[in-house]
């Protein structure tokens, strides 16, 4: 490809909204346009990465014996509604209506379309397992597009459903696509982790994300020092954590600890570890059609909850929000001194849990429903009904629940950028869109499904927040647009220009993707683009050519050798270009 003829419109100047490397070097590298907020044009450069991600992408997919369909983009609203994730979704779901007043969606995601496909036409067991992908259009209404590609409105995404009669064949074909992913992303060259996670809207269970280590990333992640466990904040678990000081020691009463509305508080007056600590955390939990209702929720005080964690425990909650201390009041309870005795019957409340790691606890210091005053001596042994679940926030230092006790892994926080997701999502799509078979016994079930999705646009940045300098970005040669960039010096130089023509001629009969850079340019602006766009390698042809060399540079480090031109100069280049 000639340059002169390409186009590939750069910048020297830095967009004003751009905050991240990924989406200035884009923007200025001649990658992508903005036409509207979270909106890109991709131009022929962008083009050419994302069919080199979506090629390894495909390969690896065909592998598995996934099959490549194409849904599209404009969905029935019916589909949504029968499912219930018509009003449930929110405002990131698009709706609208055509001339006829018949209401559509543009498709986030596609687990509606998918299932009624396949409910229409497969209806024994003997057609499974059944795995149709696609790699399309998606549009999600964000309220805050930002980072260029890593989170815009509409984006490309590979989506995948499969179908399955039985939860082993499910669980096989998402560890499947955990090693499919794993070959994916190594392919493209990322530093990435797969970490265990929650399922969110989309639903379901056994979920996992595969997040690319990188500190301009959205998402807090937990991992461990000495193996490969990882998770997000709201599914990350830990090694039980054990009391660094002795447990103070009374018999069960009520205190009298005036002022004492904090768990900082609580412990000066007690002068006792905040381990010892029982903390009652308030939240009200929105439901569907207005309605709200307290929950409390019960860990030790030197913990946090995750209100992740939390608003899963609720069966139909939405949303959990701060409860206020005059709908505390209203209720009875004094803020500062909630405890868990009796606290059903003042309250009412069918929403009471602890922490898992308080079953069983003794020694412990909690509320009294009482202003000024805590319960000591407090043994959950002896309680029943007590409803106990994953609620807290893991912390940097604490054990590693994969490496167990004897290795004493420690987790710590890092940053990333969520690039692939998989799930079991079971017959939760099933049902809803009464999508059945018939199983070996005649009898009619509905269907198990995986979901797996990848973010292609999304990989343009996330690759580019690992692999960047100060100049501008740093392809592999797996991806790149091009493979090699020859430079001409000086384009009035005949002899330079026939001696690059015919290198150039030369190389792409080898195979090798070259960008000719003929343009009557300065030198130097030409080296600035090649550095900007991040072309793998490039030859110099300039005055060094009477002395009978070229140069050879090398974008990722910048290292430059000097060739001697001669016979063997095409597999010289051809050798290093493919090293």
């Amino acid at each position: 490809m000639r340059f002169s003829k390409f186009f590939a419109p750069t910048l020297k100047e830095k967009p004003k909204d751009a905050f991240l490397k990924s989406h200035e070097y884009l923007i200025r590298g001649g990658f992508i346009q903005q036409i509207g907020s979270g909106i890109y044009n991709f131009l022929p450069l962008g083009v050419r990465v994302l069919e080199k991600i979506k090629t390894i992408i495909q390969e690896e997919m065909n592998k598995t014996g996934a099959l490549e369909v194409s849904l599209g983009f404009v969905t029935s609203a019916n589909l949504w509604k029968k499912s219930g994730r018509y009003n449930r979704y929110g405002k990131e779901l698009l709706r609208f209506k055509d001339r006829k007043d018949n209401e559509f969606v543009l498709g986030p995601t596609h687990e509606e379309v998918i299932t009624e496909l396949i409910g229409s036409y497969v209806k024994s067991y003997k057609q499974l397992p059944l795995h149709l992908y696609q790699i399309n259009l998606k549009f999600r209404d964000e309220i805050r597009p930002r980072f260029g590609v890593i989170r815009g409105r509409e984006f490309l995404m590979k989506d995948g459903y499969s179908f399955h009669s039985s939860k082993e064949d499910l669980r096989r074909e998402f560890n499947v696509m955990e090693e499919a992913y794993t070959r994916i992303f190594t392919r493209l060259g990322l530093d990435f982790r797969v970490v265990e996670a929650d399922s969110g809207a989309i639903g379901g269970s056994g979920s996992k994300e595969f997040m690319v280590l990188a500190q301009s990333g959205e998402d807090t992640i937990c991992v461990c020092n000495k193996c490969q466990y990882a998770a997000n904040l709201e599914a990350a678990r830990r090694i039980k954590k054990t009391p660094q000081t002795l447990p103070p020691q009374a018999d069960f009463a009520k205190f009298h600890t005036p002022n004492t509305t904090t768990i900082e508080s609580l412990s000066d007056f007690f002068k006792v570890d905040s381990f010892w600590t029982i903390k009652a955390v308030v939240k009200k939990a929105l439901f569907e059609e207005g309605e709200s209702a307290l929950v409390f929720f019960f860990i030790r005080g030197c913990d946090t909850l995750n209100v992740t964690k939390a608003l899963n425990v609720i069966k139909g909650a939405n949303e959990i929000v701060e409860a206020s201390e005059e709908e505390i009041r209203n209720v009875g309870l004094c803020p500062g001194y909630i405890g868990a005795y009796a606290l059903r019957n003042i309250t009412q409340s069918p929403h009471i849990y602890f922490d898992n790691e308080l079953e069983n606890a003794k020694n412990l210091i909690m509320g009294a429903n009482e202003e000024g005053y805590h319960f000591v001596g407090v043994d959950l042994s002896l309680c029943e009904g007590i409803e106990f679940r994953d609620l807290i926030e893991v912390k940097e230092g604490d054990l590693c629940p994969k490496c167990g006790e004897d290795k004493k892994g420690e987790l710590y926080l890092t940053q990333g950028i969520e690039v692939g997701h998989i799930f079991q999502l079971g017959d939760k799509y099933s049902k809803a869109l009464e999508a059945f078979f018939l199983d070996e016994n005649g009898k009619v079930k509905p269907f198990l499904m995986g979901c797996y999705g990848i973010g292609v646009s999304r990989l343009l940045g996330a690759i580019i927040e690992q692999h960047y300098d100060d100049r501008g970005m740093r392809w592999s040669e797996a991806i790149a647009p091009f493979t090699l960039d020859i430079i001409v010096s000086n384009v009035k130089d005949l002899q330079q220009m026939e001696y690059a023509m015919d290198l150039y001629e030369a190389l792409k009969e080898r195979g090798i993707e070259c960008i000719f850079d003929d343009r009557e340019e300065r030198y130097g602006a030409k080296i600035v683009d090649f550095e900007l766009m991040g072309i793998p390698y490039a030859v110099i042809v300039g005055k060094s050519l009477n002395e009978g060399n070229i140069e050879f540079i090398q974008r990722k480090n910048l290292t430059k050798e000097k060739l001697s031109v001669g016979d063997t100069i095409v597999e010289k280049i051809v050798e290093k270009a493919r090293s």
